[in-house]
């Protein structure tokens, strides 16, 4: 508290408050006190402050420098180190003058309220007055400014007179920053501290807890948010106190009762026996005290808790309910019942999340505990269908929260969820907040995988089925009965940190995969094969990438040492498993395209150090005798590609086992060529016409070969850029081959193209190579060019991305061989995109409204890939930024498909050249305005086609943000361009305006973002 010196004005005005204070009274920091004139005091009656005063300059904090504490709100304010001494120091200067620590405590409350004031306080000496505890109010005064509160804090009445004008928004609860949050700690550790220290002495004299609680009950009744607050968490904390009190000395009874039993068996043989006297009056006056502060916990429930739980501020709400849980773990035998539960059970409905949270955090400690839970029936039967539905709640944390509140209920919980409520509890593992899909994954585990296999087990011991298999079969059926065939990564991620052990049980699952189909009860049938097979896929990846899916956290997780340690174990686990039991199964299962894809990704997780050094080259000869077999059994794109990865993550360089891998590579890539070779020879000689179809088709599975493997490996040596471009040039020629053998050599082509320069990048070349690669990327360009126009729409799709792809590359780094598209070849380009990206007719509309959802996503995906790789040339400069208007023209009919990629495009656009890119707005709106004159006139500016127009400008100008510095410059240049397109033509008609002049109207959705330094330049 600060004390003022000059209070006269403020005393005066008081002084119809407190019933008058004499000439004598006292000042001591702030707190006034009036003793009863016709009552000699003792000397510790006159509340002088010297003693405290001395105190306090005596308390000595030793922390390096020695520190002067001067009130117990600077004390606790220094840190949880004074705290214990200056509670002793209390305790001690309380022994000697009650009521001057008692007025020190009081002081210490109210300033940590934040009040700034003036705290005066009387006796009060007759109980029987009633008429001055009707005064005790809550007032202003208009002459003075300032707000009165006067209350009973027995045997005071305090009068705390503070500013009206005071800022109970901030004070020191809930300011941020560390140093408050420390204060707040240091704030609730004083409070059960002093209750601690106090519970084997003064604490019962009737007086401190009278005191204390008075006051406590009076500032948590005021309109103050900051007394409120105060007031009430100390309120809390010291019935928490109180409740340890209670606890010790529920076991002094229990020992003073054991001990009066075992004396009274003994006096049975005497005649008298003081010790027993002495017992049984030890146990009765531990008994009532234990009354006595059984009593005052009912008092500050009442008339605290009661209050509060359900004040206006959301923090006092919460604090209270937080205790309230509190009190219930530690004290069940009185406020683990239906009338305290209730109160949890109403604040689950609270607007606040915070609140909520706080609920459900204090039932997780309540039904964690099966000695709890036989208590809960009747409020586990109302509130049940509430904390199932707050699994739905807006705030991720209340989320959490409630599944891992059903997680306890429904391990302690018989028959409470039905089967209705666990289905779609389930799902939730699917959710994209990971906290949620984790806490949905153990619920999961633990309600149904775990208590299926124990149930298994205990009905087939004699079969001796192993505990992870049983879990794992029920896994893959949960899966497989959940028809989300497509997020089996998000399920593995979300069990993964309640159930590791039987998901990194993976010889287990090998097992299971390779054990023959004898036993019809556990084996498993083709489609749950491919499950369990993409979930060691998904295991094994989770295991060695520690990261969690796509869509589930924005960034990388960070590692910890052990967790590192363990991930460097798994790989080794997985390596040494995998490298003898991946030939068996890929052995097994070569048939299956889908089941050989998954299955080759594997050896991208092995640790090559160990397989290298680990002896292991029979088995690696075993896994590349299976993956040339697959490569020559399998043509789809898929498959070879799996094996293309597999090669390259199999041939790390430096190592032993390269080698050998490069050499079974080499020996299939000669294979192929040579095969490639004989075939292209008789196709360019005989023609398409004359040759079978078988051998057109092998011709064709040949070049998807090489076409998988030219995508990952350097091929270069073999020259198939040549070979591949006699094909496609033959049928530019002839027009006589299939796509099923253009669509591959176009690939091939590509890759080719770009492994030739790459070194040129990196490296300086003869000048002859150059034009040589210059002309090899001239032709490219032009066979893509040729069947932009295909009727195939594979081949002309890719024709179209190799195209953009091949300009892009060189643009960004193709140093000496970069190519800019000319105007015919951008025209081209452009055209390609309206006409398959936005140009849909009404035919294919309505053929798409009959197809189902998967098609209509698919269509949807190749084309917004379409749209983004053009997008990507104009925001890299392959081709002039103009192009970019008839782009942007689409912006409002198809936001719902391409909105993003457009704005992107333009944000791309604008941070290139702000100038260009709002010319280039400009001309898209003059077009489209151009457009409309042609159709309606320049008159009608009520048009839809007008309306469309503006409402166009409007988004445009919503993409500049509100940096009006930052886009000044273009947001000028759209001004200056639009006005002298308003006034470029002439009037038709001498007194008409320009037929352009509407345009302002669209150039004026911009004008909110010029300067004003600028709207007088424009």
């Amino acid at each position: 508290m600060i004390a003022e010196s000059n209070l006269d004005e403020i005393c005066q005005k008081e002084n119809s408050h407190t019933n008058g204070i004499p000439e004598s009274t006292k000042q001591n920091g702030g707190i006034f006190m009036t003793p009863k004139a016709k009552r000699i005091r003792k000397p510790s009656e006159t509340h002088s402050r010297r003693s405290s005063a001395r105190r306090s300059r005596d308390s000595r904090i030793t922390n390096g420098d020695v520190t002067e504490a001067v009130t117990l709100f600077e004390v606790v304010s220094i840190g949880k180190r004074a705290i214990q001494s200056v509670v002793d120091d209390w305790i001690e200067a309380y022994q000697e003058d009650r009521d001057v620590a008692l007025l020190d405590l009081i002081n210490f409350y109210i300033q940590c309220s934040g009040c700034q004031g003036v705290v005066t306080a009387e006796l009060f000496q007759n109980p029987d007055n009633r008429e001055i505890i009707k005064k005790l109010t809550e007032e202003f005064d208009e002459e003075t400014g300032l707000q009165f509160k006067k209350f009973m804090a027995y045997p005071w009445i305090l009068t705390v007179t503070w500013p009206a004008n005071m800022d109970t928004e901030d004070y020191p609860l809930i300011k941020p920053g560390t140093y408050w949050k420390k204060f707040k700690a240091n704030f609730c550790e004083f409070t059960s501290l002093l209750v601690q220290q106090c519970q084997y002495s003064v604490i019962y004299d009737g007086y401190l807890l009278d005191t204390i609680i008075s006051l406590l009950l009076g500032l948590a009744d005021s309109c103050v948010r900051a007394f409120r607050h105060t007031s009430t968490l100390s309120a809390m904390k010291l019935l928490t106190a109180l409740i340890r009190v209670v606890l010790n000395l529920d076991i002094s009874i229990d020992n003073a009762q054991r001990l009066f039993k075992v004396e009274k068996k003994r006096a049975a043989f005497k005649r008298t026996n003081s010790r027993l006297e002495q017992l049984d009056k030890k146990r009765k006056e531990l008994q009532q005290k234990h009354q006595e502060m059984e009593n005052l916990m009912e008092v500050l429930f009442k008339g605290t808790f009661v209050h509060r739980y359900r004040d206006v501020v959301s923090e006092i709400r919460a604090l209270c309910i937080d205790e309230l849980g509190i009190w219930m773990r530690m004290y069940p035998k009185t406020y683990l019942n239906d009338s305290c539960l209730k109160y949890i059970g109403w604040m689950l409905y609270d607007k606040v999340p915070e609140v909520r949270l706080k609920c459900l955090v204090a039932l997780q400690g309540l039904y964690d505990n099966k000695d709890h839970v036989s208590k809960m029936d009747l409020f586990t039967i109302r509130f049940k269908d509430r904390i199932v539905s707050m699994t739905l709640d807006r705030d991720h944390d209340v989320c959490v929260q409630a599944m891992k509140l059903l997680v306890y209920i429904s391990q302690n919980c018989e028959d409470v969820l039905t089967s209705e409520d666990c289905e779609s509890l389930y799902q939730f593992v699917y959710a994209a907040h990971r906290p949620l899909a984790a806490a949905a994954g153990e619920f999961l585990y633990k309600r149904h995988l775990n208590q299926l296999a124990r149930e298994q087990i205990s009905l087939h011991r004699k079969e001796e089925i192993e505990h992870n298999a049983i879990q794992l079969r029920a896994l893959l059926t949960f899966f497989s009965n959940s028809k989300l065939h497509q997020h089996l990564t998000y399920l593995v991620d979300s069990l993964w940190d309640c159930t590791t052990g039987f998901l990194k049980d993976w010889h287990c699952m090998s097992t299971i995969l390779l054990q023959k189909g004898n036993n019809q009860q556990t084996a498993l049938n083709e489609s749950q094969k491919s499950f369990l097979i993409e979930l060691i896929l998904a295991s094994v990846r989770q295991a060695v990438e520690g990261h969690p899916p796509v869509g589930r956290g924005s960034a990388k997780k960070v590692l910890s040492t052990k967790e590192k340690r363990v991930q460097m174990e798994d790989s080794v686990r997985i390596t040494e498993h995998f490298a003898g039991t991946l030939p068996l199964l890929l052995a097994k299962f070569v048939p299956d395209p889908d089941k050989v894809t998954n299955l080759l990704q594997l050896p991208q997780y092995f640790d090559m150090d160990v397989y290298s050094a680990g002896n292991m080259d029979k088995h690696l000869e075993a896994l590349l005798k299976q993956i040339q077999a697959i490569v020559e059994s399998h043509s789809a794109p898929e498959v070879l590609e799996a094996c293309s990865k597999a090669y390259r993550s199999l041939s790390k360089e430096n190592l032993e086992s390269h080698v050998q891998v490069n050499l079974s590579k080499t020996q299939l890539i000669e294979q192929l060529v040579g095969t490639f070779s004989q075939k292209l020879e008789d196709i360019l000689q005989e023609g398409a016409e004359h040759c079978a179809a078988e051998d057109v088709l092998s011709l064709s599975h040949v070049l998807r070969r090489l076409a998988a493997f030219h995508n990952a490996h350097n091929l270069t040596q073999w020259d198939l850029y040549q070979k591949t471009a006699q094909l496609v040039s033959f049928d530019i020629d002839q027009s006589c081959l299939p796509v099923q053998l253009i669509l591959p050599a176009i690939q091939c082509c590509y890759y080719a193209l770009l492994w030739k320069v790459l070194p040129v990048m990196e490296d300086s070349c003869p000048k002859e190579v150059l034009v040589s690669l210059k002309t090899q990327v001239t032709h490219f360009c032009q066979f893509c060019r040729h069947y932009l126009n295909h009727q195939d729409q594979s081949l002309r799709e890719q024709a179209f991305m190799s195209l953009c792809d091949l300009l892009l590359f060189l643009r960004q780094r193709g140093g000496g061989v970069s190519s800019y598209a000319d105007s015919t070849m951008q025209l081209e380009l452009l055209s390609f995109v309206q006409r398959h990206v936005f140009q849909i007719d009404e035919r294919n509309t309505k053929l798409k409204t009959e197809r189902d959802d998967e098609l209509i996503l698919s269509s949807l995906h190749r084309r917004r890939s379409l749209l983004a790789v053009y997008c990507k040339l104009i925001a890299f400069n392959a081709v002039e930024m103009s192009a970019a208007s008839e782009i942007y023209k689409q912006y409002m009919k198809t936001y719902n498909d391409f909105g993003d990629i457009i704005k992107e495009t333009l944000s791309r656009t604008r941070q290139n050249n702000r100038i260009e890119s709002a010319i280039t707005l400009v001309l898209c709106l003059q077009q489209l305005y151009q457009k409309h004159r042609e159709l309606h006139g320049s008159t009608t500016q009520n048009s839809l086609s007008f309306t469309n127009i503006k409402e166009l400008a409007r988004r445009f100008s919503l993409t500049f943000g509100m940096d009006h510095v930052k886009c000044r410059e273009s947001v000028a240049m759209m001004h200056k361009q639009g006005i002298e397109f308003a006034f470029r033509e002439p009037a038709v008609e001498e007194g008409q305006p320009p037929p352009n002049l509407p345009f302002l109207i669209l150039i004026s959705e911009f004008s909110s973002k010029l300067l004003k330094a600028d709207k007088r330049l424009v």
